[in-house]
């Protein structure tokens, strides 16, 4: 059944896409992330600020190969208007001609992009959370401490990575009008090509194009994720604390 509005409106083939990949990609990147965190500090005995830095870079590179496909079919659902028998005879056709792994084309943009802003962001945001609780003397961030911080980190992490963002619109861009136009004709797709012609373009500027729509997007993105993802995990370890306390 598909997801529906508030209202009862049924909602668009590309809002259904984007909720079919961001739970599953979330539930994955946090969840590892906690645990590959949690290993390295008390399993491995690491206690410096490169932990929460190779944490989420590993963490975002496990949830971005599960989640590739995914990505895949909403970059096709963005570009043409297919219904899902469309949309499943077009993966089929595409399987067919390039085999299974055809299914994670734009895994290596994908990974350039997410993997790093990944490591920045939770490098910055631990960094910033333990600043802010050491300088209001509290042993855990408030929901308000969270939500700075992780403001503060998403919008470091976004302009840091930006060209990578570029580079991954541009391809799929192209990718759009080959499939719309039907062109045949291949341009050079490596990422680092496609930066070399953006900025023989329209110079170093380009790489950055979409700098304050970027910030703007993932800043507060990112503060209300963390923000709400720290709460609803401190509300069950309290509970779960009260309920063993209660047990004895």
């Amino acid at each position: 059944m598909a997801p529906v509005a508030p209202a009862g409106i049924k909602l668009p083939p590309t809002s259904e896409a984007l909720c079919v990949m961001a739970v599953p990609a979330t539930v994955i990147y946090f969840t590892c992330y906690d645990q590959l965190r949690d290993f390295l500090r008390y399993g491995m005995g690491y206690q410096g600020n490169q932990v929460p830095l190779v944490a989420g870079a590993f963490a975002r590179l496990g949830a971005v190969t599960v989640i590739s496909p995914l990505e895949l079919i909403r970059t096709k659902m963005q570009s043409r208007q297919l219904s899902y028998r469309e949309l499943g005879v077009c993966i089929q056709s595409s399987v067919a001609q390039g085999g299974w792994l055809s299914l994670w084309r734009g895994w290596g943009p994908t990974i350039l992009r997410d993997v790093p802003f990944s490591a920045l962001y939770w490098f910055n945001y631990e960094l910033v959370k333990a600043r802010l609780c050491k300088e209001y003397s509290v042993q855990e961030a408030t929901f308000m401490m969270s939500f700075n911080a992780g403001a503060i980190s998403g919008a470091i992490a976004a302009v840091m990575t930006l060209p990578f963002d570029v580079v991954k619109t541009r391809r799929q861009i192209e990718l759009g009008e080959m499939e719309t136009q039907k062109v045949a004709t291949k341009r050079p797709s490596s990422t680092w090509l496609i930066m070399r012609r953006i900025q023989a373009e329209s110079g170093f500027r380009g790489l950055f194009a979409g700098f304050l729509p970027r910030v703007i997007k993932v800043a507060p993105a990112c503060a209300v994720m963390i923000s709400t993802y720290e709460f609803g995990k401190t509300f069950f370890q309290n509970l779960n604390r009260e309920r063993d306390l209660q047990n004895l």
